[in-house]
């Protein structure tokens, strides 16, 4: 019994992870809908959980940022020389 409920725990979560991925602007408009439904039934500690984060950037999902600054680069890994 225990380990269905682990199993239907994990499985629940895949798909609400792969969800947001995958229609990250269909997953905003639906958790922000439950999110509202949630307040206004009084149920405020489960709207602020709920509530997904403000998009930052383009919003396209795209994964770009809101600076167009630069990432800073990596220093390049050098070989250890034995001596």
């Amino acid at each position: 019994m225990i380990e269905l409920l682990i199993i239907t725990a994990l499985v629940v979560w895949s798909a609400i992870f792969v969800f947001k991925k995958v229609f990250p602007k269909t997953a905003y408009s639906v958790f922000s809908k439950l999110a509202q439904f949630c307040r206004a039934q009084g149920w405020s500690r489960l709207a602020t959980w709920l509530q997904p984060a403000m998009v930052a950037g383009c919003g396209g999902g795209c994964g770009c940022s809101s600076s167009d600054a630069d990432a800073p680069k990596k220093v390049e890994v050098q070989a250890v020389k034995w001596k």
